[in-house]
């Protein structure tokens, strides 16, 4: 942690109440608990005990993929195909407003052939994840994921924030408060985007909430310019910028002595890592160094800036570096209709380059302490949206179980865990909530997801609210 962070939190600590305090003497007494209190429940300096990872990296594909069309075999479906999904399955569950209406909820099955591969003897779609496939002897697939939200927005901001309404803070920015960050010249904390098409991504899912706000994910753009105003303005040098930076600096110390706002100190710690950003971005973000084997690796897709097999190297790239959290979203998974076509191309966009950030992370000996994970904010239903045919179906939103993958850090490999009944519509085995893989991740970095704390308007929060358990099955 450097010192401007150590002095931003501990003004946090310090800041009064604000004008409407009733009186000095009140003012100067929350001060004090607020700052005991504080200096209690924030771990902040370093994990809380031996970590397996150092950093993570979470592959987020937005939309929500069908479990029962990539990770979760279901022989049963073809049996029951067409046929009418039972009352005792739906056991009264709601449905989204796009298909509650419908008259009939007939199975899908999947169209897809699944292989079992690696030692783990692990069944996968190898048909739309050759890659992938190979590696199924490093992934931990969680097949009992389950989420409270049943719509994108609601269900995305809680696997980011551990609650359903906006306001606060990410994973990534709780995990910059609690670890800072390894290279004081990048942020600990970055997002990437890819795919155009899709549900909006809002900056707010890499927000710092009510955290000071320099722990807040930036974001890396695709382009010639991947983090917005980072450039000096024309006519204007490095070292003019210097001198205006420091010029302006003390101006900030002045307001800050003066009213004791945190978040002034935030902005001078974020000048000036955007002035440490001027040199170590442009370094960061040009792959021309890579060799042809990171393309081997990745696919010819990752030397174009803003794909997602760009972002997956740029991921390893940052995590090499000491960036603690790097977060991809990819996406274009919300497959109402048209299902086998669009999961064809999401899988052929991702399979390649997802595969070789795992095996570049291997033959470099990062992924012992790497944490990857791969999944969306829900599942899809085994009842078909819109018409069914032969040949193609759509799925709606389902909540109540769904799949995703972690790998290294950790995590025990070659493992599958979790169980769902036989279509892939309730958990029977293990059930895996949101709050319980915050607190694993947090486990694997060697923090106690119910140590890590913020006080806030009086209450101390934490990313997992107060819920939250760590499988002890999941750990190698």
């Amino acid at each position: 942690m450097n010192p401007v962070q150590e002095r931003i939190d501990s003004m946090t600590r310090r800041a009064f109440l604000g004008k409407n305090a009733q009186g000095l003497a009140a003012m100067a007494l929350g001060s004090l608990l607020s700052r005991d209190s504080a200096a209690i429940t924030n771990p902040q300096g370093g994990p809380t005990f031996a970590p397996r990872a150092k950093r993570v990296i979470y592959l987020f594909q937005s939309g929500g993929p069908a479990q029962m069309d990539l990770y979760d075999y279901k022989p049963f479906l073809d049996k029951v195909h067409k046929q009418e999904v039972p009352a005792s399955i739906f056991n009264g569950q709601r449905l989204t407003g796009m298909t509650a209406g419908q008259s009939s909820f007939p199975v899908a099955r999947s169209i897809f052939p699944f292989t079992q591969c690696g030692q783990s003897g692990t069944w996968i779609n190898a048909e739309l994840m050759p890659h992938l496939a190979k590696l199924v002897d490093e992934l931990c697939i969680i097949k009992s994921m389950h989420t409270e939200a049943i719509n994108h927005d609601p269900a995305i901001t809680f696997f980011q924030t551990g609650f359903q309404i906006a306001g606060r803070p990410s994973i990534g920015a709780w995990l910059s408060y609690g670890l800072g960050s390894d290279n004081e010249n990048l942020p600990a904390f970055v997002a990437m985007t890819s795919n155009k098409s899709g549900q909006p991504l809002y900056d707010r899912l890499w927000g710092a909430g009510f955290l000071p706000s320099h722990h807040q994910g930036v974001k890396f753009r695709g382009g010639p310019d991947p983090v917005l105003y980072l450039n000096n303005p024309p006519g204007m040098s490095e070292s003019l910028r210097r001198r205006t930076l420091d010029d302006l600096s003390k101006l900030n110390q002045i307001q800050r002595d003066v009213v004791g706002d945190p978040e002034i100190t935030a902005r001078i710690a974020q000048y000036e890592m955007a002035f440490r950003m001027q040199t170590s971005v442009p370094e960061l973000t040009d792959v021309s160094d890579e060799p042809d084997t990171s393309f081997a690796l990745y696919g010819e897709d990752a030397r174009k800036p803003g794909t997602y097999a760009n972002n997956c190297l740029l991921a390893r790239r940052l995590s090499e570096r000491g960036v603690r959290f790097v977060q991809l979203f990819h996406r274009g998974w919300d497959t109402h209709g048209g299902l086998p076509k669009q999961l064809r191309a999401r899988c052929r966009e991702t399979d390649q380059a997802t595969a070789g950030l795992i095996q570049d992370l291997k033959q470099r000996g990062m992924l012992d302490d790497t944490l990857v994970i791969w999944g969306g904010e829900f599942g899809r239903t085994v009842y078909c949206q819109g018409t069914l045919t032969d040949k193609t179906y759509g799925r709606d939103h389902h909540p109540r179980c769904f799949s995703i993958w972690m790998a290294g850090g950790g995590i025990k490999p070659g493992f599958s865990y979790g169980q769902t009944d036989d279509y892939s519509y309730n958990i029977i085995k293990d059930p895996v909530s949101v709050h319980d893989l915050h607190a694993t991740i947090l486990h694997c970095l060697g923090i106690d997801h119910k140590k890590l704390t913020y006080r806030f308007q009086g209450r101390d929060y934490r990313l997992t609210d107060v819920h939250g358990r760590v499988p002890s099955a999941l750990l190698a």
